[in-house]
């Protein structure tokens, strides 16, 4: 199902876990990485898609995942000729795509590869939102750049609590009591 254009419509998915990590899968048999990906049936909504091919290429079912956001429009990428197959050049030009973020309410444990018979990925792993693109294959950086640049404003605060505050490390009131014999902290000045 193309559109007027040549461009197939798409779903891609951005999956995040509780420390903002995104999920790249290794695809089959390949160096390439990326995030799961797929087509959209005749008569499936984009949502649809995406839930579709999340258990398709990752093994994860719709209460494993919280929807954050998605993108507002399509957004394209053109495939190198060399990389269409015969019959389908002159008219195919590429792919456009609306893309979800993702939480991962499930485990690691939830995911897996091999939930039907033609898996997409042989590994995967998680990596900084921000991670560099020069593992994607060279024709999809651009649209991945900007998925993740539209997405990133859904992106959730990560509560970063520093655990090296303690109450004895912060600053005493000049009227408590010093440890160990040393004179208490002064107070700020007003």
């Amino acid at each position: 199902m193309l559109d007027r254009e040549g461009f197939r419509p798409n779903v891609g998915i951005v999956l995040l876990n509780a420390r903002n990590q995104v999920f790249w899968g290794k695809r089959l048999r390949t160096h390439s990485w990326q995030f799961p990906q797929g087509g959209i049936k005749h008569g499936e909504s984009p949502e649809q898609a995406m839930f579709r091919e999340l258990h398709e290429e990752v093994g994860l079912l719709p209460e494993h995942v919280q929807i954050i956001g998605r993108t507002r429009d399509w957004l394209r990428y053109e495939v190198p000729e060399h990389f269409i197959r015969k019959d389908a050049r002159g008219h195919y030009k590429g792919q456009k795509q609306i893309w979800f973020l993702l939480r991962l309410l499930g485990r690691d444990s939830d995911m897996n590869l091999r939930a039907t018979d033609h898996p997409e990925f042989d590994a995967w792993r998680w990596n900084e939102y921000w991670v560099p693109l020069d593992v994607v294959i060279e024709f999809k950086r651009g649209v991945y750049e900007m998925a993740l640049t539209e997405l990133s404003r859904f992106l959730p605060r990560v509560n970063h609590h520093n655990r090296f505050l303690r109450s004895g490390m912060r600053s005493q009131r000049h009227d408590e009591r010093s440890v160990g014999g040393e004179p208490p902290l002064a107070a700020p000045a007003d």
